[in-house]
């Protein structure tokens, strides 16, 4: 992977290069930049597909604290790293969360908007205080006692078509300390639902109906609050990661949708 100078942090990313039109696409919650392999497979033939590790993610390394909003500003950094002034920013969960920001923050440099599995509010607040549990049990044990959970939750079902061995491993190398400073900055974040108004790109909303982490409630506010025109794929049977479950059927919207954009 190239690394790029951004905000007093060292990016890590992929770049696929060519003249097409560029897409950066930003991962979600205890993943990283590989889990697009069948996003830049399918879309790099046209265009110019950008994937990063974020802060405390991959091979980039958070230096404190932290929140989406400067990860938005990353996103924002390494476009003018690569000379990029404007691009299509897609995100699987917190990579929505940060690409809504950046969009707020940047709004002439954000061509459109491709959330998976994402949303605009808070986590669930009956699930929070199993989320701090789990947290709690990695941070004193490691990754072991609570990773089938995660992984059912993030990947879907262990019968289901994403292996969880290979995050297994990523996982048992994972530094505690990032993983506290990404946590934190995962539950304490702000809820942006009331300034979605603001955001008039248009949007591709894709969402697994078998997402175990955000239900349809926060994926119904994201779509009507939504200023600009908004295109939602529901994927049925897609996990929270529902790019990896059922990528085939999330590649053709996305193909569709980019084609569609003026």
């Amino acid at each position: 992977m190239a690394t790029a100078s951004v905000n007093g942090i060292t990016i890590s990313y992929t770049d696929s290069g060519g003249d097409g039109p560029a897409v950066v696409l930003s991962h979600g919650y205890l993943m990283d930049s590989s889990m697009f392999g069948p996003q830049v497979a399918a879309l790099a033939p046209e265009h110019r597909v950008i994937t990063w590790d974020e802060r405390g993610h991959g091979a980039t390394r958070a230096t404190g604290p932290f929140s989406y909003w400067d990860s938005a500003s990353d996103v924002l950094g390494l476009l003018d790293h690569l000379g990029i002034d404007r691009a299509v920013l897609g995100g699987m969960s917190q990579g929505g969360f940060l690409s809504l920001r950046a969009a707020l923050q940047a709004p002439d440099r954000v061509r459109a908007l491709v959330l998976i599995d994402s949303q605009a509010g808070l986590e669930d607040p009956a699930a929070v205080p199993a989320y701090e549990e789990m947290e709690r049990i990695w941070l004193d044990q490691g990754p072991a006692p609570v990773q089938e959970l995660v992984a059912s939750i993030i990947l879907g079902p262990a019968s289901g078509r994403v292996a969880w061995q290979p995050w297994f491993d990523k996982w048992a190398g994972l530094d505690r300390e990032q993983l506290r400073l990404t946590f934190r900055c995962l539950i304490d974040r702000d809820d942006i639902t009331a300034r979605l108004a603001e955001i008039h790109c248009p949007a591709l909303v894709v969402h697994g109906t078998a997402d175990a982490a955000i239900g349809l409630e926060p994926t119904e506010a994201l779509l009507a609050g939504l200023a600009g025109p908004a295109t939602f794929v529901a994927v049925e049977g897609g996990s929270h990661a529902s790019n990896l479950s059922h990528p085939d059927r999330v590649n053709a919207a996305i193909l569709e949708f980019l084609g569609s954009l003026p």
